[in-house]
C-alpha cells in the first residue's frame, strides 16, 4: 500500500492507494492522465473530488441538515460500541444517499458521492442499552424506523474531519466526529416497522422475516435490526452495522430456502450474465435439488489483489441441507444467496445454483456487499439463456469469462461433480 497526503488549508486528506507497493512513483508519473494502474477512473481523484464537495460544509461543530434516514453502529470496542446518525449537510430528501437498492447502474464516483456526503456522528454506548435506551439512543432508534428523510441538527465535540471509510461489507461513509447532541425534527415512522418494534414478544429473527414479507427493503430491515429495535423485551441488543448486514441476509435466505427445498426440481440448464462496475457475472441454474456455490476471482491490480501477478480465487458452497460453518468469503456469500433464494421462489423450483464472478481492475473501490446482492438480483431479472447440456454450460463459461474453464472446474465443487456423477435421469431414459 502507498499513502498519498494532500495538504489543505485547515486539514489534510490521507488517501491509501492499492497497488503501488512495487512502484511508488506511479501516481506522480501518471497524474491520472495515463491511468498506469490499469483502472478506468483514478481512485485518488474520486476520493479527492468527494473531499472538495464536502469541504465547504465542514466549517464548524454544528451541522444542520437531513438524515436519509441513516444510522451507523461500529464494531470496535464491542460490547461498548460507537453509534450515531448519518447526516447530510443539506435539507430536503436525501433518501437516495442510504438506499443501495437504488444504486444499480450508477457509476462508482456517484455512489461514493452519495456516501461521502454523509457526516457520521459517534457516541459510545453499551450494546445492552438498546432495551432501555437513553433519549439520544431512542432518537436514533426512531430514525432507523423512519420511511423518509428527517431534518436534524447535529452538534459535534469538534469539527468533523474528512475521512472516507471503505469496506467490502458496509457502504462507504464520509467525515466523522464525536457527537455532542442531536436534535431531530418530525420523523415519519413506517407503520410496518412500528408494529414490529412495538411487539416485545416476538424474536428478532421472526420480526426480520415478517418485515421482509411486508416488502420492506433489505437495507431498512438491516438498519432496524442494527439499532436493537426488534426482538423480545430483555433480549434487544445493538448490532454493529457490518454484522447486521450479513445476519439479515442469512436469516432471510434461510427462511426462503426452507420453502425452496419443498418445490419441484429444476430440469434444465439456464445461464444469466451481467457486466457492471467491471465485474463479470455468470449465474448458472442446474437440474436437480437445491445446492449452491459462489466463486470470485480477483485479477491483479484489483482491491484485494493489488500487487499480485496472478489471479486469486475464493469460493464456498453448500448442499441441499445448507451449511453449518461461516463462509470463508464472508458477507458476499450470504448476500448472493438471498438474491438466489428469491429467484427460485419466483420460479417455484429448486435447483443447483453456481455463481462465477470475475472482478477486473475497473472496480476501483470497495462499496459493500449490497454490490453483490443487488447485482445478482439485477442479473436474474434478465432473460436467461437456455442451454442443452453441461458441455454447453462449459462453452458459456469460456465465452463470458477470461479465466480458463479448467480453473473454474478445479475450484467449483458442483460443476466438477457433473464430470463424474451419473444422474438418475440418465438411467430412467435408458442410459447404461
Amino acid at each position: 500500500m502507498t499513502t498519498v497526503t494532500f495538504p489543505m488549508i485547515s486539514d489534510e486528506v490521507v488517501l491509501t492507494v492499492p497497488g503501488l507497493k512495487q512502484d511508488p512513483g506511479m501516481c506522480l508519473r501518471c497524474r491520472s492522465a495515463a491511468l498506469l494502474c490499469g483502472k478506468p477512473v483514478c481512485p485518488i481523484l474520486v476520493k479527492y473530488d468527494a473531499y472538495t464537495r464536502m469541504r465547504a460544509s465542514l466549517t464548524g461543530r454544528v451541522i444542520p441538515g437531513s438524515t436519509p434516514p441513516g444510522v451507523f453502529v461500529g464494531r470496535f470496542g464491542w460490547p461498548k460500541v460507537r453509534i450515531g446518525p448519518l447526516v447530510a449537510p443539506e435539507g430536503g430528501d436525501t433518501l437516495l444517499y442510504d438506499s443501495p437498492e437504488l444504486w444499480v447502474g450508477r457509476p462508482v464516483p456517484e455512489i461514493v458521492g452519495f456516501r461521502t456526503s454523509l457526516v457520521r456522528g459517534t457516541k459510545r454506548t453499551h450494546v445492552d442499552n438498546a432495551d432501555t435506551p437513553s433519549r439520544e439512543l431512542e432518537d436514533l432508534q426512531l430514525i432507523s424506523l423512519s420511511t423518509a428523510s428527517s431534518d436534524v441538527e447535529a452538534t459535534f465535540t469538534r469539527t468533523p474531519r474528512f475521512h472516507i471509510a471503505l469496506s467490502d461489507t458496509v457502504a462507504p461513509y464520509g467525515p466523522t466526529a464525536p457527537l455532542e447532541s442531536l436534535r431531530v425534527g418530525n420523523v415519519k415512522v413506517d407503520q410496518r416497522m412500528e408494529k414490529e418494534s412495538s411487539d416485545i414478544h416476538v424474536k428478532a429473527g421472526t420480526a426480520v422475516r415478517e418485515l421482509y414479507q411486508r416488502d420492506l427493503p433489505v437495507s431498512r430491515i438491516e438498519r432496524a435490526f442494527s439499532t436493537g429495535t426488534l426482538g423480545r423485551k430483555g433480549h434487544r441488543r445493538l448490532v454493529p452495522t457490518r454484522w447486521s448486514i450479513t445476519a439479515v441476509d442469512d436469516i432471510l435466505s434461510k427462511g426462503n430456502l426452507e420453502r425452496v427445498r419443498h418445490l419441484p426440481e429444476f430440469s434444465e440448464f439456464w445461464a444469466y450474465t451481467l457486466t457492471a462496475l467491471d465485474n463479470r457475472w455468470l449465474i448458472l441454474l442446474l437440474p436437480g435439488s437445491f445446492r449452491y456455490e459462489s466463486i470470485e476471482v480477483w485479477f491483479p491490480k484489483t482491491l484485494w489483489n493489488p500487487v499480485g501477478a496472478s489471479m486469486l480465487m475464493i469460493g464456498d458452497w453448500e448442499g441441499h441441507d445448507g451449511r453449518t460453518t461461516y463462509a470463508e468469503m464472508g458477507g458476499c456469500y450470504y448476500a448472493a444467496r438471498l438474491a438466489i433464494s428469491e429467484h427460485l421462489l419466483r420460479l417455484q423450483r429448486q435447483a443447483g445454483v453456481v455463481i462465477l464472478r470475475e472482478v477486473h481492475p475497473g472496480e476501483i473501490l470497495p462499496l459493500g456487499v449490497w454490490n453483490v446482492r443487488e447485482h445478482v438480483r439485477a442479473a436474474l431479472k434478465e432473460r436467461p439463456e437456455r442451454l442443452d447440456s453441461i458441455e454447453a454450460v462449459h462453452q458459456k463459461i469460456r465465452a463470458t469469462h477470461a479465466i480458463p474453464l479448467a480453473s473454474w472446474l478445479r475450484k467449483c465443487h458442483w460443476l466438477g461433480e457433473w464430470k463424474t456423477q451419473r444422474r438418475l435421469e440418465e438411467f430412467s431414459s435408458g442410459g447404461s
